[in-house]
């Protein structure tokens, strides 16, 4: 289901995927709106679910919570429907604007030309885009921050180091939950936290999507901060997680699983940012996918390969089963170094993109360049 699922979902729905013109302004009021209900959405699950497992919840008190839910999936669609309601009337505004301008015939086409004034009275006239592609042609390797194909990606430094950080860094993160159930029956835990702890996992894997994006976006605009120290962050922070479940001290399972979800989840919101500023946009489906192979890769060596093998050494009896902390304690030892050292690489890619961050994504953005020394 993990391999066909995703893939098939993403086939059937590409065919509903258009370009439209944006309205920055108003589609960023939305988009704000529509996060903020999804967060309250977020932690309203997680405090129902952590409550479930302290009290005892009568009927009344289920159907209740039920209730609440279906509200507050309400302000979401809401919000979708009052945006396309706007979108509408602002394109027929535009349309109605439109007919009532006369365009000069050097305004009409796609292509902007700039005419320049020479000391003589002539007017000189250029094509930025032509002189763009003539430049771009004299250039056998595009670089760092242009429309590189995937090819010319695949032929980079920073492609493996992308590599490299998303094997480590997601195959960790996936081995980890496909193995909470056997986790938590080592560990002593019920089955009904066992369940309760894959649940709260889906909410802090999306805390780390969200959070992550949101905060790297921050410091860039505000501080200058490249994307890459983020990985670098919170491949760290992952680490600190493996380290705390591998202790077996009461509750490290819970404090373990949430830093390993906000980081496993922070490097599925990163690394399509980073690919499309890296490499552009152009081909960025293709490099960003392809760089997803890291993702099976590594989960195959730490989840099979490593934690498998060392669980089923570790196990007795007729039933294959193995009970204590020792079960898993190596391998997520394994793991957190595993995610030092893509740390480490994330930190290689961080100062290979700093100035690159500064001079282009900056500018790009249309930020000034200032004293970030």
């Amino acid at each position: 289901m993990l391999a066909l699922l995703p893939s098939i979902t993403a086939l059937l729905l590409m065919w509903f995927v258009r370009i439209t013109p944006t309205n920055e302004v108003g589609e960023k009021k939305y988009l704000n709106v529509f996060s903020l209900a999804a967060v309250v959405l977020a932690g309203y699950l997680m405090a129902v679910i952590v409550l479930e497992n302290v009290l005892t919840f009568r009927s009344s008190v289920r159907i209740s919570t039920f209730v609440i839910l279906i509200l507050l999936l309400v302000p979401p669609i809401y919000i979708a429907i009052k945006a396309e309601k706007e979108k509408a009337r602002r394109i027929i505004r535009s349309l109605l604007e439109q007919n009532q301008l006369v365009y000069d015939g050097n305004q009409l086409g796609n292509n902007f030309v700039q005419t320049r004034q020479d000391p003589e009275g002539h007017q000189e006239i250029s094509c930025d885009a032509d002189e763009e592609m003539n430049i771009n042609n004299e250039r056998t390797i595009p670089e760092r921050g242009e429309n590189l194909n995937l090819l010319q990606s695949i032929c980079t430094i920073d492609f493996w180091l992308l590599f490299f950080v998303s094997a480590c860094g997601m195959g960790s993160g996936l081995a980890t939950v496909n193995n909470v159930s056997q986790i938590g029956e080592s560990f002593g835990y019920s089955t009904i936290a066992t369940s309760t702890l894959t649940s709260l996992w889906s909410i802090w894997n999306f805390i780390g999507r969200f959070g992550s994006g949101f905060v790297s976006d921050y410091f860039l605009h505000a501080q200058g901060w490249s994307r890459p120290l983020f990985i670098t962050i919170t491949l760290a922070t992952m680490s600190i997680g493996h380290a705390v479940i591998a202790s077996g001290l009461p509750g490290a399972l819970y404090a373990g699983l949430v830093l390993v979800g906000i980081g496993y989840g922070s490097q599925w919101s990163l690394m399509p940012t980073i690919v499309s500023e890296i490499f552009g946009p152009a081909h960025m489906g293709a490099i960003f996918n392809t760089v997803s192979i890291a993702n099976p890769v590594g989960t195959y060596i730490l989840s099979v390969r490593v934690v498998g093998y060392i669980y089923d050494k570790e196990a007795t009896g007729s039933d294959n089963t193995c009970i204590g902390t020792h079960c898993f304690m190596l391998s997520f030892l394994i793991m957190a170094s595993t995610t030092v050292l893509a740390s480490l690489v994330g930190l290689i890619l961080f100062f290979r993109t700093r100035n690159f961050y500064r001079q282009v994504i900056l500018r790009r953005l249309y930020i000034p360049i200032r004293n970030l020394e």
